[in-house]
């Protein structure tokens, strides 16, 4: 991840990462022109999903199966023995 500073447009660099959440984080950032000399505070967040996980599927997938009785674990392998 780049970042630029907003007083001299030159590349930045990140110098300490405050994770409040797992999905906001504090940057710390540093001008990398030492006559600029800029240090500047930029927050970092996660938006939303495009594309979900492949993992996180299959792991929802398995946690469902695990919750269901003997007899919805064979209906589900009967279903898949079907495809």
């Amino acid at each position: 991840m780049r970042v630029y500073c907003k007083e001299c447009g030159v590349r930045g660099r990140i110098t300490k990462t405050n994770h409040l959440s797992d999905a906001v984080a504090d940057l710390y950032c540093q001008c990398t022109d030492a006559e600029c000399g800029h240090t500047w505070v930029a927050a970092l967040s996660f938006t939303y999903t495009l594309s979900p996980s492949a993992r996180t599927v299959n792991q929802m997938a398995l946690a469902l199966v695990r919750g269901l009785t003997p007899e919805g674990k064979q209906m589900v392998l009967e279903g898949l023995e079907m495809q």
